[in-house]
């Protein structure tokens, strides 16, 4: 390995264009954020060293052997983020980068492409929240950040609009500045060297920004770099582990996949486990499992006794075992992701993905891929891992790292084969930090839970067992939430501020909530419980049906007026349902012996 000549940023991006510069498979995929590619060329223009680069040199009659990736050019948060194949000749060598993607991937990026990123508070369905982002240059002062000096800003067009103060430069156009003498050009043609119009500081920041710039990408030999010319891929596999195995610069999953890349003989673990993320999250109203979720499942699923994310568990022999078990393990894993699916989770609302992996288990170890959605023989089944996802969800069993769980939940469906073993899970852990039991106290606090968040309706599918899930459910407010503004009170005949903030606190906890089918949602809206009722449900039994499904008694006054008594009406009828579905009883009596 030696030490080459130092080349420059536009020396890079050419080679990049021309397919000369190269990803291998074992690498990860794009992983920086806007923030850091800022921070990066921030580094360039301050004369800050970026750190060497590693590339592997690959004789043209080698390329064959192994399969390289493209740099991405264009990043899109939600429908590019994968490399695509590198369709390469024979006819000359390549370089593919061992150490240094991310910095290489941001240049080219910032260079040459765009970064899309979602908005916070879109829903990742709403295409206004991924707004189309370029690198921009502000040449007519320095940054306000103070860990920055010059301004750099991922920006969409509109954004990029010039005003006072600011003078946005598309990075991008640094690359067609083939001349020193063209930044001048382009300087008085955008009339930055005219004092009437900028204050002599700022033109002479812009003067001196530009030509700094055209220096670090045109000029300068920043990209510096050593040569691996070694073409055996277990060494080039070795180097790539030592320099990533410190935990800082790549991630333990990235590694592993990298080392499942490398070894296994038939399929291309990089492209299939990430097509097989994208196909799960694609599932129901989406997800958000990622190839850590998928790689653990492997190791789960393979019935390893170790499953720790450690290099010592990715042997060769260990992944031959994942790649020969791929098609039923993958399969086994997706029909879990449909069947919690069908219970009505989403990104929104699942608490830990990991929570499934020891459904895909269960339906792995029993055969269960052709049956556990629809045949009437597991319909036990569903309602045991309903409750059981239910229980672990509300407890946070899966919080923090949950290795020591999955071998237990093995030994308990080996030694109770053909059924999903909720009572032996519930027995095993009685007493212990990861109990799935619950007491009065446990109780109290899930009446306490509020409107919208995860946990929420992780309660509210207990309380709803028996939901057609072939249609989609809300969480609702049965009495609207609009009605609880104190302007709104006061019209609607509470004047007191005491009664009022009665009102307030409970409006948005538990009692007053019930899980309905999104269209019938949508017709709510902010009518009165009872009106919506009666014109929803004319026929007097069928308003009194669905009440009763809504644990709602049918002999009680809806009116918003009695809100309070309905709401501890219902309260205690929750209460008394819950301690019966989660046995509080029987589990205090047994906890206090």
């Amino acid at each position: 390995m030696a030490y080459e000549t130092p080349i420059t940023v536009k020396k890079a991006i050419e080679n990049i264009r021309k397919r000369k510069y190269v990803l291998p498979s074992i690498q990860r995929e794009f992983v920086w954020q806007p923030e850091q590619i800022e921070k990066l060329f921030d580094s360039l223009m301050r004369d800050y060293p970026i750190s060497t680069f590693l590339f592997w040199k690959v004789e043209k009659d080698k390329i064959k052997d192994f399969q390289f990736y493209e740099f991405l050019k264009h990043y899109h948060e939600k429908t590019s983020k994968h490399n695509t194949k590198a369709d390469l000749g024979n006819e000359e060598n390549i370089i593919a980068i061992l150490d240094g993607q991310q910095r290489m991937t941001s240049l080219f990026i910032a260079l040459t492409g765009s970064y899309t990123k979602k908005l916070p508070y879109y829903s990742w369905d709403n295409p206004n929240g991924f707004p189309k982002k370029k690198l921009y240059l502000n040449l007519l002062s320095k940054a306000e950040d103070i860990e920055m000096e010059y301004d750099f800003q991922f920006l969409t067009s509109a954004e990029a609009k010039n005003e006072e103060g600011y003078f946005w430069f598309e990075c991008s156009q640094i690359l067609q500045i083939e001349d020193p003498g063209d930044i001048n050009i382009f300087l008085m043609e955008n009339d930055l060297m005219n004092t009437s119009i900028y204050s002599k500081e700022q033109s002479k920041f812009a003067i001196n920004t530009l030509s700094k710039l055209y220096n670090n990408i045109h000029q300068k030999g920043v990209i510096s770099y050593y040569l691996e010319e070694d073409e055996e891929l277990d060494k080039v596999l070795q180097i790539f582990i030592r320099i990533n195995s410190g935990g800082t610069k790549l991630s333990y999953s990235d590694l592993l996949l990298s080392i499942a890349t490398a070894q296994w003989k038939e399929k291309d673990a990089r492209e299939v486990i990430h097509e097989f993320v994208d196909d799960i999250n694609s599932i129901g109203d989406g997800f958000a499992f990622n190839k850590d979720f998928v790689l653990k499942s492997c190791l789960v699923l393979a019935d390893f006794n170790d499953v720790k994310f450690k290099v010592d568990n990715f042997t060769k022999e260990n992944m031959a075992v994942i790649e020969s078990n791929w098609e039923k393990a993958s399969a086994c894993i997706r029909k879990a992701v449909e069947l919690i699916s069908k219970y009505g989770y989403n990104r929104d609302n699942l608490l830990a993905t990991t929570s499934v992996i020891p459904v895909a288990y269960f339906i792995y170890t029993n055969n269960y891929e052709d049956a556990i959605l629809h045949s009437s023989s597991r319909e036990v089944d569903r309602k045991k891992i309903k409750e059981w996802l239910a229980r672990v969800s509300l407890k946070g069993t899966f919080g923090g790292t949950p290795d020591a769980i999955y071998p237990v939940m093995r030994n308990l469906m080996n030694e109770n084969p053909g059924r999903f073993p909720l009572e032996e899970i519930i027995d095993y852990y009685r007493g212990k930090r990861k109990s799935i039991s619950f007491n009065s106290d446990d109780i109290e606090n899930i009446l306490e839970m509020d409107y919208g968040k995860a946990r929420t309706y992780c309660a509210l599918s207990l309380l709803y067992p028996s939901l057609n899930h072939n249609f989609k459910y809300h969480q609702d407010h049965i009495h609207p939430k609009s009605f609880f503004r104190k302007r709104k009170l006061s019209e609607l005949g509470i004047e007191e501020d005491d009664m009022k903030q009665q009102f307030i606190s409970r409006y948005n906890k538990l009692s007053n909530l019930q899980l309905l089918q999104a269209n019938q949602n949508t017709e709510k809206s902010d009518i009165h419980f009872s009106e919506w009722l009666y014109k929803t449900f004319p026929s007097d039994l069928d308003a009194k049906a669905f009440l009763m499904q809504n644990h709602i008694k049918t002999d009680q006054s809806l009116g918003f007026e009695d809100f309070i008594d309905f709401y501890e009406t219902r309260k205690l009828a929750l209460k008394r349902l819950l301690e019966s579905i989660l046995n509080v009883k029987e589990t205090e009596q047994i906890e206090n012996l």
